[in-house]
């Protein structure tokens, strides 16, 4: 993922970007436990909490890799977490989410 537009060179600015983008799919990895995505119009999700941990700088408007992973859902909860590298392979920021994710009735 990256800013679909440069940004200016101001880190504070580059890491609210990555924020936000961090919690945007972040959930994904929750409904894929479930055959379903988050774009499925029978699930409705929600984020319950998001915490972030960021390690080194890096550039939000170039690309950035974000592996995710579901350690546990179940009874429409669901835990994920993500890392974000930069194109080298370094490490740039941790994610954990807990989220609700129920089916639509």
């Amino acid at each position: 993922m990256k800013a679909a537009t440069k940004l200016p060179d101001n880190p504070a600015l580059h890491i609210c970007a990555l924020a936000y983008a961090s919690d945007l799919s972040l959930l994904d990895a929750v409904t894929a436990r479930y055959g379903r995505t988050l774009f499925d119009g029978r699930i409705l999700s929600g984020s319950l909490d998001h915490a972030m941990w960021f390690h080194r700088p890096f550039r939000a408007d170039d690309w950035l890799l974000y592996a995710k992973e579901s350690p546990s859902a179940q009874s429409g909860r669901g835990l994920a977490r993500g890392l974000i590298f930069k194109r080298d392979g370094t490490l740039v920021a941790s994610v954990a989410q807990e989220g609700s994710v129920r089916e639509r009735r």
